[in-house]
């Protein structure tokens, strides 16, 4: 009787699957996307237009692509004249909040702004670091 295995065969149909895994990806056509091209842009996007908050909590618009210059606008006809601003293409709509102004004033303006309609509303932040005391 003997005791021993003999796994020479088995090497042999590893080595086979070994040449056969390495060689088959090889084979295979690889898949490629056709990315759709686009020449350069005619228009910019447009800028934001902006919904300023001052600390006495009176409201004024800036629409930079008319100029920035503000324009002082009442709580109750603020909604109609973002839609003037708007026209028939939807824009972005930030709330600028002065740094003193009170955040129930900042969050009424976009709750006023979003129980209209208005959907793409942002708030407008200063990049850098703040100047005042360390708290």
């Amino acid at each position: 009787m003997m005791n021993q295995i003999n796994v020479v065969p088995y090497i042999d149909v590893m080595l086979v699957l070994l040449v056969i895994f390495m060689v088959a990806p090889q084979a295979t056509p690889t898949g490629s996307i056709e990315l759709p091209s686009v020449g350069k842009s005619s228009q910019t996007p447009a800028q934001p237009i902006e919904v300023i908050v001052k600390a006495d909590g009176k409201l004024a618009l800036r629409d930079r692509d008319r100029g920035s210059k503000e324009t002082a606008v009442s709580r109750d006809s603020l909604v109609e004249r973002l839609r003037e601003m708007q026209g028939d293409a939807p824009r972005n709509i930030v709330v600028a909040g002065d740094k003193a102004a009170r955040y129930e004033d900042i969050l009424r303006v976009m709750d006023a702004l979003q129980n209209n309609g208005f959907t793409r509303i942002g708030l407008l932040v200063q990049t850098g670091q703040p100047t005042g005391p360390a708290r």
